[in-house]
């Protein structure tokens, strides 16, 4: 008998991982759009350009968009790109899922995944989007019937 991970289903689903297939499910069961990886984002990587690619993004009520990039491991090349994105980009709602926000930066760091955001001021969520992120957005074209503009 075989075993399917989390990530092989992630796969199977058009995903690069499980947890891009867990937070697609979660959007899709909030009654939102899935929005995965359909805009790309310009910023100039020091001596050249390059496109940032988010995962997922909502369409919030004042119409601007929060982007929801999710992430098992958040190596230092990740840490770089996120900072310099938002560095050329400061208006952009650039939000954060860990597979697990308390994972160490790296062997024998004392600084964890939710440490850096807090000190980077990026939001963060551990796993799941918070149903907070979803009241702020318009599922489907409409306002979610929980939100403030309902």
């Amino acid at each position: 008998m075989t075993t399917t991970t989390s990530r092989q289903r992630g796969l199977m689903r058009g995903y690069r991982s499980g947890l891009e297939d867990t937070i697609a499910r979660q959007i899709d069961e909030a009654g939102f759009v899935v929005l995965y990886e359909s805009e790309k984002l310009s910023f100039t990587w020091p001596e050249r350009s390059a496109t940032y690619t988010p995962d997922f993004l909502i369409t919030k009520h004042d119409g601007n968009v929060m982007y929801i990039e999710t992430k098992g491991r958040f190596d230092v090349s990740d840490r770089q790109k996120m900072l310099l994105v938002r560095e050329q980009n400061p208006d952009l709602d650039i939000r954060l899922v860990f597979s697990n926000c308390n994972q160490k930066l790296y062997k024998n760091s004392k600084t964890t995944y939710a440490m850096w955001c807090t000190k980077h001021n990026f939001v963060y969520a551990h796993k799941r989007i918070p149903e907070e992120w979803f009241a702020e957005g318009v599922a489907n074209g409409k306002a979610k019937p929980n939100s403030k503009d309902s």
